[in-house]
Formats: C-alpha cells, structure tokens, sequence
C-alpha cells in the first residue's frame, strides 16, 4: 500500500515510518483537515450565537411590545385620572361658589375638602336663602345667623377659630397624604407588579368580551388597582384598643389556641389549654371606663381545647376540637353541650361549621382523617382517610360541599365532598406544615406554614397567587385571620403581622409585652397563639401564649 494511498488519520493510528518526502506529502493534507474542522467549528459557533441571538430578539421584542402595552395601559388610566381630577376640581368651584353666596365670606372655600367629606356642613339650596338666612349646621357650632344681624364681632371670631380648625386639619391631611406617599414609595415595586396584573387581566376580559373593563373611560382594572392603593396606604400600624388579661389563677398554663367573633360580632370567645371556653361581650372589653370585664359564659372541658367556631346562623352555637380527639357543640345560653363527637382517635386540631349548611361541621385530626359532622345526628356522615396528620380544615363560605385542608404533608387539599376519592387540586408550595387555612372569598385561600410563610391562593384557577414573608414561624400555631382585604397571622417573636392581600411584606405590625416583659426571663419564649378579625372592619382580636388578649385597630 503507497502512502498516497493512505490517509493522514490512517498513517498518524498505525504509526507508520515514513520519509522527509512522504511527510511533506502527508502535511498538505493534514492542513486541509484541519481547515476544514476549523470551519466547520466556525460555522457550528456562529449557528450557535445566532440562534442565541434570535431567540434574544424575540423575547425583547416581546417584552418591548409588553412594554409598549403597559405604557399605552399608564396613558390611558393618566388621561382617565385627570379626567376624573377635573370634574373634581370643576365640582369644587362649584360648591366655592355657591357657598360663597351663601355666606357672603371668602374664606368659606377653606372647608374644602374636608367638612363636605365629614358631613359637617350641608347645603340646601344652591341659591341664597330667602331673607339673607343661611342654612347652614355645623356639628362643631350652634352659631345660626337667620336674620343677616349677627354682631360682627361674634361672626369674626367665629371665623377665626373655624379657619384655625381648619388650617390644622388641612395640615393633617397633608401630613397624611405624605405619608401615604412614602409607603407607596417604600413599595412601588410590589405595587407596580400590582397594577400590572389587574391591568392586564382586565385587558384580556375586555378582549374577550366578557367584560366591559369600562365606564367612562375609568376601567374596572384601573378602578381594582384604586382600592388596593387606598386600602394599602390608609394604614400603617396596629393601635391598642383594649388590653384583657386572660391568664386563669388555677391554671399555670394560659396560651389561647383559639379566639373567634359571635355571627353579629357582639360576642367573642376565646379557648386554650386552661380546659376552658370564656365568652366575652366585645363592647365591655373596649369600653374603657369599664373595670376588667368578667365572661357573660364560661364552660369547663375534659381536655385540652385547639379551636373554635361559631355557628353563622345560630347565634347561641359554638363548636369546639380538643386534645382528646372530641369534637363537641355547646349551647351558649346553657352553658351546655348539645352533642359530642368521639370517633376522632387523636388530637382534633382543627374544627369549622358551615356558612351555607349551618347544621354540618368539619373537623381533623392527628389520626389523618377529616370528618363531617351533622347536628341532627350522633356519628360523622362522610369520613376523609388521608396519609399525614390534619392541622387545619375550613369550609368554602360559598359552598357546603367544598372544604380546604391544611396538612403536615406540606400541602392544602380542597375536596369536594360529593367525591372525596380524589381532591379537586393539591396546591403545593409550602415546605413544611400546613398549619392554617382561611378563605377570604369563594375564591381567595390564605395558608400559614412552619415555613415562616402565608400564601395565597386562587381555588377557582388552582393557582398560587402571591407568597407572604416577614412573620417568623417554625414550630407554633400562631393563628391565622383573613377579611375581604387583609391577612394577619401571630409570629414567634411576639408580633402580630398584617399583610394587604395585593402586597406581600407586611403593611403593619405589632409587638406584644411591655417593659415589664421583657425584664420577664421567660418573655422570649412567648408568641402569638390566635388572631381573629372582625368582619371586614379594621378592628381585631390578637392572644398571646403568656394569656394576654388585645383588640387591635389598623391606624395610619
């Protein structure tokens, strides 16, 4: 075989010998070769790169037409908002001036905004009054002027201390207005993600024509948008109210699991590990010239208590879940239980009536499983096996047949209790127990988590809407509330924490104790064990494991 026969692969493998010449005739080739792989590397890099950098055009291009879109969206809603700010100022000229004729004073136009807004003038007509009279009340004067012969001195010094009041109130809000401000500032970033995605949500309903998403130019999702903005910036911390100590003499231990709101909010009742229900009448905890306010009813239980729940329609039934595993529903009235329920085989921690079918109830357990209850009967009517222990269950308010779960599997479980073979939708986030679930609508699903954090969710979509973080939280049950707008749970550093639905760092917070505490050598250890709301005001109740009760008001 001649070497020209050979190839340079061929010849450089076996090791052959060869000569000066036969290399010199190799080495052409050999360059060639390696021409032609430096090449094809060449052009393999450059196909590599391009592809990068198409795939980098599309996904700017796409996010430069988002961009375009969201900018369209912010024009629009600017122009809509001037537009709306116009008619505002337009309505206020308008009431300068007729107030103006009314009372003949220039310095009337002070009282804008602020006493329209408080009702503290009204007018009723808007031309002058038959002989020169001024219809006008004041909720911080009697001064009446009926027949224009007023002395002077007395309607002078009127105006001055009128337009001192109003010249501090008008400060007030400006001070206000900053700080508002400020939070939305300290928040924009959060804020503007929220604007977006109502914006855009709205955006594809419009499209889709299922909605409108306009009246006048002032768009549903410009208008969502407002009221997680006011509500967000009108608060920014906790104020005390009220302050009930709950701790029990004859028992050492006072934690409170559980704290809830009567069906008319007039009554709350609180249960722990003291063995026992106290029902307290909310007026006489807030009044403040009252004395320490002694339970309207107290009842006295086997064991331990976990939790609590009111019945929505009958306003004298409470259910209650203990460490025994016994479910029970007491009569508030006799301070007597209508039923007990014992097939639970360890620890109940959890326990809900229904808001659709006030005679049925659910419950769970360490013994992983979740039972419905009925009134009417002495046994469970459904029984839910699952594989990890039940922290938390709680009923669809919309709905008699949906439940949600909170379980040490690190996950929530929403059934339907017309088929309990499988759930609906397992929402998965979490990564560690699920200690709490609260609804906020028929919708909207709020969990807490020894993960040291609250997530909420979308039951409707199945989807995670947004991840809470600030609370610490990796071994109690710190309680866990939720209105139409807010989240707040208990944290282990003795702060009760208030999160705005829409935003997730926390709008306001509290810190339980006092300088006597915390020369307390236990005062550390202490955290908040129950939350609870008050319907959808900003009002609520917070309890700590020392036995300390506080009614909390969001303020700005």
């Amino acid at each position: 075989m001649s070497v020209k026969t050979l190839t340079p692969n061929l010849v450089l493998r076996q090791g052959y010998e060869m000569s000066v010449k036969e290399l010199d005739n190799i080495l052409p080739i050999l360059a060639d070769k390696k021409r032609k792989m430096e090449q094809e590397e060449a052009e393999t890099n450059l196909q590599i790169m391009l592809d990068f950098l198409h795939c980098l055009r599309r996904q700017k291009l796409e996010e430069l037409n988002e961009i375009k879109t969201d900018l369209q969206f912010i024009k629009e809603d600017i122009n809509a908002v001037e537009k709306r700010r116009v008619e505002f100022c337009r309505a206020r000229d308008r009431y300068f001036s007729n107030l103006k004729m009314l009372t003949g004073d220039p310095s009337a136009k002070m009282a804008w905004p602020s006493l329209i807004e408080k009702g503290d003038v009204v007018v009723t007509d808007h031309a002058p009054s038959p002989q020169g009279q001024i219809r006008l009340s004041s909720s911080t004067s009697k001064y009446r002027r009926t027949d224009g012969r007023t002395p002077v001195s007395s309607e002078v010094g009127q105006r001055n201390d009128a337009n001192s009041g109003l010249d501090s109130q008008q400060q007030s809000q400006s001070g206000q207005a900053v700080a508002r401000k400020k939070r939305v500032h300290a928040q924009f970033n959060d804020l503007q993600d929220c604007y977006l995605q109502k914006r855009r949500y709205w955006a594809r309903k419009s499209q889709k024509k299922e909605e409108l998403g306009a009246r006048e130019g002032y768009h549903a999702g410009l208008e969502d948008f407002q009221s997680v903005l006011s509500t967000f910036t009108r608060y920014s911390q906790l104020r005390v109210v009220a302050e009930l100590p709950h701790a029990d003499l004859f028992h050492s231990a006072n934690i409170v699991s559980s704290i809830e709101f009567d069906r008319d909010d007039e009554l709350f009742a609180t249960a722990g590990v003291s063995r026992r229900i106290k029902i307290f009448e909310f007026s006489s905890v807030v009044n403040e010239a009252a004395d320490v306010p002694c339970p309207v009813a107290e009842m006295s239980t086997r064991a331990k208590l976990s939790c609590l729940s009111w019945n929505k329609y009958t306003r004298n039934q409470i259910a209650s879940s203990d460490y025994e595993g016994v479910v029970t529903v007491w009569d508030v009235t006799t301070r007597q239980s209508v039923m007990e329920y014992e097939e639970h085989e360890k620890r109940a921690w959890s326990v809900d009536f229904s808001r659709t079918e006030p005679s049925m109830l659910v419950s769970g357990s360490d013994d992983c499983k979740v039972k419905i209850w009925c009134t009417n009967q002495e046994a469970s009517v459904l029984n839910i096996d699952m594989k990890a222990n039940i922290c938390s269950v709680k009923y669809n308010p919309g709905s008699s047949v949906n439940i949600a779960v909170g379980s040490a599997d690190h996950h929530i479980h929403y059934y339907d209790l017309r088929n309990t073979s499988q759930p609906l939708h397992v929402f998965s986030g979490h990564r560690k127990t699920v200690s709490y679930v609260k609804f906020l609508s028929n919708n909207e699903l709020a969990s807490a988590s020894t993960d040291s954090t609250l997530r909420l969710w979308d039951v409707k979509d199945s989807i995670l809407v947004r991840t809470f973080r600030g609370h610490t939280n990796v071994k109690n049950f710190v309680g866990l509330t939720a209105n139409s707008e807010y989240i707040a749970c208990g944290s282990e550093t003795n702060d009760v924490f208030v999160y705005h639905k829409a935003i997730s760092r926390a709008a306001a917070w509290h810190k339980f104790g006092s300088d006597a505490d915390e020369a307390d050598e236990d005062a550390g250890s202490y955290f908040i064990s129950a939350v609870c709301w008050k319907s959808d005001s900003s009002t609520m109740l917070t309890a700590n494991s020392q036995g300390t009760i506080k009614v909390l008001v969001l303020a700005s």
